[in-house]
């Protein structure tokens, strides 16, 4: 069994991600098998909010070369949490944020 913590991986901390906050939209990179129900339960038990919608994107890694040897660097699942109107922001976001 998956709990919040295993499914939410990491929060993501860009221009992009900081202009959407006044929308409250939240990204987070989350676990590849996660699915939509799993993410938004996730980060309702973690952050105690109301999510409204979630969106995710599946990044292919970055092809890399060093010398003759080519690789990837790894994949990644990308999801956009929006919370209700009524619910509170979440903390950590708005304290960087600030």
């Amino acid at each position: 069994m998956k709990t919040p913590h295993d499914v939410i991986v990491k929060p993501v901390l860009t221009e992009k991600s900081y202009d959407q906050l006044a929308d409250k939209v939240y990204t987070f990179i989350v676990a590849k098998k996660a699915n939509k129900t799993e993410i938004k339960q996730a980060v309702e038990a973690v952050f105690g909010v109301k999510v409204e919608s979630v969106h995710t994107i599946n990044n292919l890694g970055k092809m890399k070369r060093r010398g003759l040897d080519v690789g990837r660097r790894p994949s990644t699942k990308k999801a956009y949490v929006k919370l209700k109107k009524d619910s509170k922001g979440i903390e950590f976001f708005d304290s960087i944020a600030q």
